[in-house]
């Protein structure tokens, strides 16, 4: 996509004696818009001859982080690789296929599959005002839920136009996690029915535990534990540093 930096060496080489309103300006910038959406149809994925085309199209992500440490959201996103993006089932399983699958992950490494033109992240425009269905995996199952989800996710199973954002696999040393993200977490008709369908496609039993947790929640859990982290001993010293400067035993 257009670069930030060659728009910023554009306004820096022009001339700045023009007025800020002026029609060459106006001219300039709609020319530039128009360039940049040009350059971003130029990057999506289209199927190709005989394919058979997804109703969205979709990126494969990986990510690793160390555990015991909450990362930030820049540690997150700088950590965060995309796999690459698909437009059909053909090119779909040609990505499927050669990828490891989530059981042969080694510890808190994540896969992620979302709508192209989404990041799976909190912040990300789609995903900030909604949440997610956690459902926690005992090993050994996170390969054949993780299947079923993402085949349900591409077909269309859900149901809900186009509040499904994307969906994630997070193997950890002692459990694996299913999530899957919508757009609005206070529309409450739409969560029971991703709700409902996540039960039937993984074929839950009627007493597993799922949770559901919006996006607002999580960024500030995770605010909280790098307070805690980070903050908190240096907060905790200086408090004992004042207790032994102003009191004497």
């Amino acid at each position: 996509f257009c670069s930030i930096k060659s728009r910023l060496k554009d306004d820096d080489s022009g001339d700045h004696d023009q007025d800020q309103g002026s029609p060459k300006d106006s001219e300039k910038e709609k020319a530039e818009d128009e360039d940049k959406e040009q350059n971003t149809r130029k990057k999506m994925v289209v199927p190709g001859a005989g394919e058979h085309p997804l109703q969205y199209n979709y990126t494969f992500w990986y990510s690793r982080r160390t555990p015991g440490r909450p990362a930030s959201t820049q540690s997150y996103e700088q950590n965060i690789k995309q796999i690459g993006s698909f437009a059909s089932v053909e090119q779909f399983w040609r990505f499927y296929s050669h990828m490891i699958r989530p059981g042969d992950l080694t510890g808190h490494s994540d896969f992620h599959l979302f709508k192209e033109g989404i990041k799976p992240m909190w912040e990300d425009d789609a995903n900030k005002m909604g949440g997610k269905w956690i459902i926690r995996l005992r090993k050994g199952l996170a390969s054949r839920c993780w299947e079923n989800l993402i085949l349900a996710m591409l077909g269309e199973q859900f149901m809900v136009g186009e509040e499904i954002c994307g969906a994630v696999v997070s193997v950890r040393f002692q459990e694996d996690i299913i999530s899957i993200w919508n757009k609005t977490a206070s529309d409450q008709a739409t969560t029971a029915r991703i709700r409902d369908t996540l039960r039937r496609v993984l074929n839950l039993p009627p007493n597993t535990i799922m949770e559901y947790k919006t996006h607002t929640d999580s960024i500030k859990y995770v605010c909280l534990l790098i307070f805690i982290f980070y903050l908190s001993p240096l907060i905790l010293s200086h408090i004992n540093v004042c207790m032994l400067t102003n009191f004497s035993f």
